[in-house]
């Protein structure tokens, strides 16, 4: 089956992954936070913390958050924010939170600075993977018994986090990318050129070239996984997460394999990618 072919209407149909179709991508925003808000106020109300696994990007939803948890009054006092990822320098450090390509620096900007204080996600709480304590994820994780939630944006390639796919001189299984674990990496020269495109003009020397991202083996423990596509670029991945083959080469395609996955896409991610002969006036 050519998956470029399948029409509109028969996108998600008899997929492992939930589709959540967005008008505009400011309603994908909108739906991701009110979910994330939903699993927050439902572990609030039986006195339980919410553990989650978060990006920086998109960060659409941030500001609707900010807004509903600042107008409802509703407490992240009894959260835990695990953050994806973050940039590193040629000496696999931290890039400085001053960066304006640090995630660090960008959720206290947008997210953490914003919240009313006797709202707000305690300090301590508020986590980022670390080069010199791969397993601080985990730990935390295992340390409350669960992970409730884990949402964030698919890359160019289908990668998640920057879970990249398998470089073309290595020989994985899916079953050994799913055990792949916090660490760091190398950023994909697909990923490197979106990212340049998306954030710095397309400069491909200004993105890092390395990262640190929580793995496959601890998203895999949510209960639940939500992905978000919102851009016409998404369009080629978004077919082969939700009907192509389950392999490591498209790392969000693995999740077709959880138990509780949901693709929220919104409508110039449906169309297809197939290229089209046009012909321009001069």
């Amino acid at each position: 089956m050519d998956i470029n072919k399948i029409s509109r209407e028969d996108i998600g149909k008899d997929s492992n992954i939930k589709l959540n179709v967005c008008e505009a991508e400011v309603d994908m925003y909108w739906k991701v936070a009110i979910e994330v808000l939903e699993t927050i106020q439902e572990n609030n109300a039986k006195n339980e913390p919410t553990v989650m696994v978060v990006p920086y990007g998109p960060l659409g939803p941030y500001s609707r958050l900010v807004y509903l948890v600042n107008k409802y009054r509703i407490s992240l006092k009894n959260c835990v924010f695990i953050n994806m990822d973050e940039y590193l320098d040629d000496n696999k450090e931290y890039i400085d939170i001053n960066d304006p390509l640090s995630f660090r620096g960008g959720m206290d900007r947008i997210f953490y600075s914003r919240i009313d204080e006797e709202l707000n996600i305690l300090p301590e709480n508020r986590i980022f993977p670390d080069p010199h304590n791969l397993n601080k994820p985990m730990e935390i994780i295992e340390k409350y018994g669960k992970l409730d939630m884990v949402f964030g944006g698919v890359g160019i390639n289908g990668h998640y986090a920057f879970n990249e796919p398998p470089r073309a001189d290595e020989d994985v299984s899916n079953e050994e990318f799913l055990e792949r674990k916090t660490r760091v990496l190398e950023i994909s020269p697909e990923t490197k050129t979106i990212n340049s495109f998306m954030n710095c003009g397309g400069d491909l020397e200004a993105i890092p070239k390395y990262c640190i991202t929580v793995g496959m083996k601890e998203m895999f423990m949510a209960k639940k996984v939500r992905m978000c596509m919102p851009r016409d670029w998404n369009a080629g991945a978004l077919r082969k997460v939700l009907h192509g083959s389950v392999t490591a080469k498209v790392p969000c395609s693995l999740f077709q394999l959880h138990k509780d996955a949901m693709l929220y896409a919104s409508e110039v991610a449906l169309q297809s990618p197939v290229p089209e002969i046009r012909v321009y006036n001069k």
